[in-house]
């Protein structure tokens, strides 16, 4: 009985959220309509125009929420991406003083991932028991955010647990790629780089395995994953607190190149840590920029697979644009061999996921949906020790599969000790990862940021494991870069003839089940810049002479409808 009652509360709580977001969608109406030449020219125009516009009072920022909760709008429709709709309380804010109009971010409307906590509203992670957990006032980062003269104005969908390249629960409902509805447009951030395709302007995410950047891969949008202490992360809801094996991080998302770097420079330059105790006092470096946006002749480490999972056609194809347009500018293309990949993939499974899946699953209400990915790591965390075992020998002698079966073989809950010992093993590895870098005397990495495209959805249940190009820089906290660089073409990315799925190692598998180059004609497809921890400045300045690089091959936007 119980559990009875405890299934209809949920269904009513998700049903009060969606009501509650259908009721404020409705009153909007005069965010409605087809876009104008106004809305269309501020959208186009550069960032810093409109912050000075704004600025020098020559534009009223209700102008900017008007156009683009109007993106937002037309946004939601097509995808399923916003959760919480701020724009009418936002309307107020910009009345009554609570922004500083002539902070470096004068009013800009940014969106935000559902689990940041803005005064007055949930933050549900997706989760039907955090519906009415809304605090008074804001947390530190929207008071940054406030203080810098951003309008906060819509949060945005991601999936139930957090731990998904998919983004989809019982209380918000799918969000879809905004470029192939049939498909995923990322996640954990996903509903942000849905709404950011399609023309909203700066975003903020989080990022424990991929989640700002596969993103930004399967959407076509730009994104940093910043080093823990670079970007503030106070006032956050997430479905795994005191989790810290592999630190989550929150980070820029934005539509443009010029809006990342731009949106990143004013952040730290609002000394965050004066807002958030776990921000380094690490100002902004234009020194840094500088060097790196005017050095002539770059050492690009090539890093072509993490030896897991190939990168399929599509990607591999993006990789080796990038990587001809970078040696016809004149840089040196290094083969690199790096400490094993898949040792980081293996340490991070085992870190993220000590507790057994306790956390995450604790807050779940009896019947509702799980994602497809996150119920594959559970079932295998129960699965008794010596079905386990009997399994793992199965995978290892008779299928002959080394990665898979190292994967399963440890998959269970982890004491103190077998944590401690974990811990050691990935500060080991990180250590070598520095002496690497050294020796290779490699200005930075380019990498596939995932195997694949987007997945279609549910697919995690077959993809969950293929994170390796990400996860693994969660794990040593490199400052990471995605740049969209073209489309999958249904004739180009084909599997040649002789591909043989089942040649390859478990996770392989599950990710090459769902490579399909026609379905995914026209999905976007990005490449990963890599620096080292804490090179914020240098991996923007890099990316942006990466995307001169490409010329007239750089990765053209979606359009606006």
């Amino acid at each position: 009985m119980v559990f009875f009652l405890d299934y209809i509360q949920h269904k009513r709580d998700c049903k009060f959220k969606q009501d509650e977001r259908i009721e404020r969608l409705k009153a909007l109406t005069k965010y409605s309509g087809p876009f104008t030449a106004e809305d269309k020219e501020i959208i186009d125009k550069p960032i810093e125009e409109l912050v000075e516009e704004v600025q020098e009072g020559d534009l009223d920022p209700i102008d900017l929420l008007h156009t683009y909760g109007k993106v937002a709008v037309k946004a939601h429709e097509k995808t399923n991406c916003l959760t919480e709709v701020m724009i009418s309380e936002a309307e107020g804010w910009i009345q009554d003083g609570s922004i500083n109009f002539k902070g470096p971010l004068a009013g800009i409307p940014v969106s935000l991932k559902d689990t940041i906590r803005v005064g007055g509203f949930d933050a549900t992670v997706g989760y039907s028991s955090y519906v009415h957990n809304k605090l008074p006032e804001d947390g530190g980062t929207v008071r940054l955010l406030k203080d810098a003269g951003a309008i906060p104005y819509v949060k945005t969908n991601m999936p139930i647990t957090l731990l998904s390249f998919e983004s989809t629960n019982d209380v918000w409902g799918r969000c879809t790629n905004p470029h192939n509805n049939k498909y995923s447009p990322g996640g954990s951030t996903g509903g942000e780089a849905a709404l950011l395709a399609l023309g909203g302007r700066i975003g903020i995410g989080s990022d424990v395995a991929g989640s700002v950047r596969v993103p930004a891969h399967f959407s076509g949008i730009y994104s940093l994953r910043c080093s823990t202490g670079r970007w503030p992360k106070a006032g956050f809801a997430t479905s795994m607190p005191g989790q810290e094996g592999v630190p989550s991080v929150y980070s820029p998302m934005t539509r443009t190149l010029n809006d990342l770097t731009y949106f990143t420079r004013s952040i730290v330059g609002m000394q965050p840590w004066k807002y958030d105790h776990t921000v380094h006092p690490l100002p902004w470096r234009p020194e840094v920029e500088e060097e790196f946006a005017t050095k002539s002749k770059f050492r690009v480490g090539v890093m072509r697979t993490d030896g897991v999972v190939d990168p399929s056609p599509a990607c591999l194809r993006a990789l080796e644009m990038t990587e001809a347009a970078l040696k016809e500018a004149g840089h040196e293309i290094v083969e690199i061999d790096p400490p094993s990949p898949y040792e980081a993939l293996y340490l991070g499974a085992l870190l993220l996921n000590a507790d057994g899946c306790k956390v995450f699953k604790s807050f779940f209400r009896w019947g509702e949906w799980n994602d497809p990915g996150a119920d594959q790591m559970d079932f295998f965390m129960r699965l008794p020790r010596p079905l386990k075992y009997v399994y793992y020998l199965w995978v290892k002698y008779v299928r002959k599969d080394d990665v898979w079966a190292g994967l399963v073989k440890d998959w269970h809950e982890k004491s103190v000790y077998e944590q401690w010992k974990l811990v050691s093993q990935r500060e080991a590895y990180k250590a070598k990862w520095f002496d690497w870098w050294n020796s290779a005397d490699v200005d930075f990495l380019l990498t596939p940021p995932n195997a694949t495209p987007a997945v279609p959805h549910d697919g995690m249940k077959d993809a969950v494991s293929s994170c390796g190009y990400t996860f693994l820089f969660n794990l040593l906290d490199y400052t990471c870069g995605i740049l969209p660089v073209t489309h999958v073409d249904k004739d180009l990315d084909k599997l040649p003839p002789t591909f043989n799925i089942k040649k390859l190692n478990g996770v392989a598998q599950g990710a090459y089940k769902l490579y399909d180059a026609e379905a995914m004609h026209e999905l976007p497809v990005a490449v990963q810049i890599v620096g080292k921890r804490l090179e914020e400045e240098k991996v923007l300045a890099i990316m942006k002479r990466v995307e001169d690089a490409l010329g007239e091959d750089k990765y053209e936007l979606l359009d606006i409808d």
